[in-house]
């Protein structure tokens, strides 16, 4: 047997709680006893916030050893729970809950002593982290210092530590080829492997990918194709061969674009397959893109570690800089930062060490040189293929730094996507949230608030004592700036003293708001709005007195901009390369906030006028768990993808939209006009190809008619009887949060006694990625979760053989959706959207050919004509559900004896 630490440990679960002794003697508890054990002593635990949720006593600490596998394994990955912690270390499973506390002792000790072996890899910089964690008290520091030694030679700080990205010169224009057929059929053979399962429709889908690498024939034309590919045909190296071989032959970029992390991580993995890790000069051929707030900030990072962070946070922050020496490439959020070490603090303490807050200082930044950001951003401009996501391909065309850098060849992966990010990315909203943010970044945190923020003045000290214009403007903007929302404002709102002509709009749109709703208290709790419409004097007088506030804010943040220019256009004799690119970046940050300041202008100019017919405008009180957060004006284009066509496809040379549920059924029109497409009068190329998959054989069907909608106990009780039954590997599905609690609650202890673990999103305190992590590894799992869990999720095998929806996925019926399916067709869109969820929520089941599973609608009224959803040959069963429940627990699949079959 493993040596152990003898210090007591306590693991609680839904079945129960056990507390071993220091002595190796191991007894069930009940809680009362666990919370007074921990509260006595420090235990050692596995993931304390969720044991602290399971015992329902918040304030529960202990020696985590999840805090310590990071310190001593950081940017390793391990499943937060016992199974996984056992793999990790290479010990022997838990046979039960019982025996969880003894394998937390082994797991102690075998971490502590990794310490002293001379091969542990992560030595570097432990010593020194170590004494700031003693400093702060962190519960293992006593331990870990009987362990590890202090290094002959003072160890670098991390700042030194890290390497410094270099200049490149700027890439050629890419060569104009035209991709031989017979080339790509050969990379793609190359891709596979030798010896592979031939596989038709993926290489003839590869063929067609090849199409939008040609060169395009007329300006704002590019080649555009919609790609539909059932799971399973291949689609990653199908489109990564005529990839590879176009960047290869044209020396040009690739950017493939999805809509979930999950996707990005296995894209990067399948890359592999075509690019090595580096290049013979040490450059990567492949880069990773996402969004500025997905990456650690240096300087954030620096004020935590220097007092900015105290308690709890500031040991986050030491771990965290633990990370940053071994990460790959710095992404805290779905990159190689375990996603449970946040949670692990119960703070937001991850995001404030992100750049969340558009308040980069660029070359200004003392560690500029080091920026992840930076570096991947310079990476990409040299790299073969850049990964990335739909929202940042949209935001960097729309107000990217350098127009030449922007991709000319697309692949949006999980195409169905791209709509929705499109709405996101070109709406407004003038909210209170995001108006006190814009104050903050012209005035500066208000007084008494900690960390490294500083406003606009103090960003540009050196500009504005040099340029009188300059300076004169940035004290006009920040003059004008006092009009906007500050500390405080949803108080003030809320008690009818609003502050300023924006928080005076602020109360009119909640009064408004108010006033009109028509939900009569059933919905409490959750946010409300009403359409920007038939709107009083009083209100549009208020509208009109907040445009004018930002209008003049706006003035001088363009006088602004165009002094800066002047100034790099002739700088002054102290204006260095670093003092040139922190103005550039100041220019780019004024450049979109006068743009956004612009589209809140306009928003309230209209609410006294006629209505936009290109756009939905509303107002809206944003409320969770009956609090409000916030309060603001909402506008989305009615059909996003006009400005996505304009902003991405017209200046591309190819894109390709791919997705396993691109049309409906056989219908390409509405995948057609939500590509954007016909914005620019393209007609774009269309292609199928069938899952490879025997559907009959391998997947069924089964919508239960017998549960009453509304009825949360029978909701509740089909659920936990269906997971019984299935013997665990459950995806259940919900539309509501609410719901999905409540039968949590109802069945979560009694699946436990039973040895069926049961998680779920917006109970469990864990990311979703983890709760997926944790439910993929253990076949006796089941996971609640809502939209999340319905795309992107990719569980092949036995972890997943049941999926169980609680009802039709209506769409939400907001006032931005009714005027959608009124311009979309009325019911038929609303069909079309469910049909949509319906196909990706079934895609889950079947990952593999030798995957087997079913899935379970529980709905009493179940359209036939929503069938189409699913792939043809599908056994479809109406029944009730203890047919179901004996079809479940049987494992049988195949056809039914009675079934209905959709066209």
């Amino acid at each position: 047997m493993a040596e152990m630490l003898p210090l007591p440990a306590l693991h609680a679960s839904h079945s129960g709680c056990w507390l071993r002794d220091g002595q190796g003697n191991t007894r069930p508890v009940g809680k009362g006893d666990a919370i007074v054990a921990a509260a006595d002593t420090p235990l050692l635990l596995l993931n304390a916030p969720l044991i602290a949720s399971r015992l329902g006593y918040p304030d529960l600490s202990g020696l985590d050893l999840l805090e310590l596998f990071a310190f001593i394994h950081p940017a390793r990955f391990v499943v937060p729970t016992p199974k996984g912690l056992a793999h990790a270390l290479g010990l022997p499973e838990p046979e039960d809950d019982g025996a969880v506390p003894a394998l937390l002792q082994q797991a102690a000790e075998a971490l502590l002593s990794r310490c002293e072996a001379s091969a542990w890899a992560e030595r570097e910089g432990a010593w020194s982290a170590l004494q700031n964690l003693t400093r702060l008290r962190w519960t293992w520091a006593p331990l870990l210092a009987a362990r590890i030694v202090q290094p002959q030679q003072a160890e670098r700080w991390l700042f030194a530590r890290l390497p410094e990205w270099e200049e490149a010169p700027e890439r050629p224009q890419p060569a104009q080829v035209t991709l031989d057929p017979e080339a790509v059929a050969a990379r793609l053979t190359q891709l596979t492997g030798e010896g592979a399962e031939a596989r038709p429709a993926q290489r003839a889908y590869a063929l067609e990918a090849a199409q939008v690498f040609a060169p395009r024939r007329r300006e704002g034309l590019p080649h555009l194709l919609l790609a539909q590919a059932g799971t399973g045909t291949g689609k990653t190296l199908g489109y990564l061969a005529p990839a590879s071989l176009w960047a290869q032959e044209s020396g040009g970029t690739v950017w493939v674009s999805t809509y979930t992390k999950a996707l990005q991580r296995q894209l990067r993995r399948e890359s592999r397959r075509a690019w090595g890790e580096r290049r013979a000069d040490g450059t990567p051929p492949v880069v990773v893109r996402k969004g500025r707030e997905n990456y650690l900030c240096l300087l954030n990072l620096e004020d935590a570690l220097q007092g900015g962070f105290t308690g709890r946070a500031a040991i986050l922050a030491q771990l965290v800089a633990r990370w940053a020496s071994y990460s790959q490439d710095g992404d805290m959020i779905g990159g190689d930062l375990p996603g449970w070490l946040g949670t692990l603090f119960r703070q937001r303490g991850v995001a404030a060490l992100t750049d969340r807050r558009g308040e980069c200082v660029y070359a200004g930044c003392p560690h500029y040189r080091k920026c992840f950001i930076e570096r991947a951003a310079r990476a990409s401009a040299q790299a073969d293929l850049v990964i990335a996501n739909h929202a940042l391909v949209m935001v960097n065309a729309a107000r990217g730094r350098d127009a030449a850098q922007r991709p000319t060849r697309l692949v949006f992966d999980e195409g169905h996507h791209v709509f929705e990010a499109a709405d996101s990315t070109f709406a407004a909203a003038l909210t209170g949230a995001e108006a006190i943010e814009l104050r903050r970044w012209v005035i500066g945190p208000e007084r008494g608030s900690k960390g490294r923020r500083r406003g606009l003045a103090a960003r540009l000290a050196d500009v504005a004592s040099y340029d009188e214009a300059g300076g004169k403007a940035v004290a006009a903007a920040r003059h004008a700036a006092e009009a906007l929302p500050g500390d405080g404002w949803l108080q003030r709102v809320g008690e009818g003293a609003p502050s300023g002509p924006l928080e005076e709009l602020l109360a009119a749109v909640r009064a408004t708001v108010y006033a009109r709703d028509e939900s009569g208290g059933q919905e409490a709790g959750y946010g409300l709005e009403t359409e920007a419409a038939q709107l009083d004097g009083a209100f549009v007088e208020r509208a009109g007195a907040a445009q004018a506030a930002l209008a003049d804010l706006r003035a001088p943040l363009i006088r602004l901009g165009v002094r800066l220019e002047a100034i790099m256009a002739e700088p002054p004799d102290w204006l260095d390369g670093t003092g040139r690119a922190r103005i550039e970046g100041a220019r780019h940050s004024l450049a979109w906030r006068i743009d956004l300041i612009a589209a809140w202008e306009a928003l309230l100019e209209r609410l006294g006028g006629p209505a936009d017919p290109e756009f939905v405008d509303w107002l809206a009180v944003e409320r969770a768990e009956a609090r409000e957060f916030d309060i603001g004006i909402h506008r989305r284009w009615l059909d996003p993808m006009k400005p996505f066509a304009r902003t991405v496809l017209e200046g591309a040379h190819g894109a390709m939209l791919t997705s396993a549920t691109l049309r409906d059924g056989n219908d390409w029109d509405a995948a057609v006009v939500r590509s954007g497409a016909p914005h620019l009068g393209l007609t774009p190329r269309l292609s199928s190809f069938e899952s490879p998959f025997d559907y009959a054989a391998q997947a069924e069907v089964l919508i239960v008619t017998d549960v009453p909608k509304g009825d949360v106990a029978a909701l509740a009780g089909a659920y936990g009887r269906l997971i019984e039954a299935s013997g665990g590997g459950v995806l259940g599905l919900f539309t509501a949060i609410r719901r999905l609690r409540a039968v949590h609650g109802r069945i979560a202890d009694r699946l436990a006694r039973s040895g069926l673990p049961l998680y779920a999103q917006h109970v469990d305190p864990i990311d979703t990625g983890t709760l997926v992590d944790i439910f993929r590894d253990d076949p006796r799992a089941s996971l609640l979760g809502t939209d999340a869990l319905r795309d992107g999720v990719d569980v092949p095998g036995d972890s997943l053989r049941l999926v169980v929806m609680e009802q039709v996925p209506w769409p939400k019926p907001s006032i931005l959706h009714r005027a959608r399916r009124l311009a979309g067709g009325g019911t038929a869109f609303d069909d079309r959207i469910i049909r949509l969820r319906l196909a990706q929520a079934f895609g889950r089941l079947i990952r593999s050919g030798q995957d087997r599973g079913k899935f379970v609608v529980l709905s009493a009224a179940f359209p036939s004509r929503l069938l189409a959803a699913f792939p043809p040959g599908t056994p479809v069963t109406r029944l009730t559900l203890e047919e179901a429940l004996q079809r479940v627990g049987s494992g049988a699949l195949g056809k039914p004896v009675q079934h209905e079959r959709h066209p």
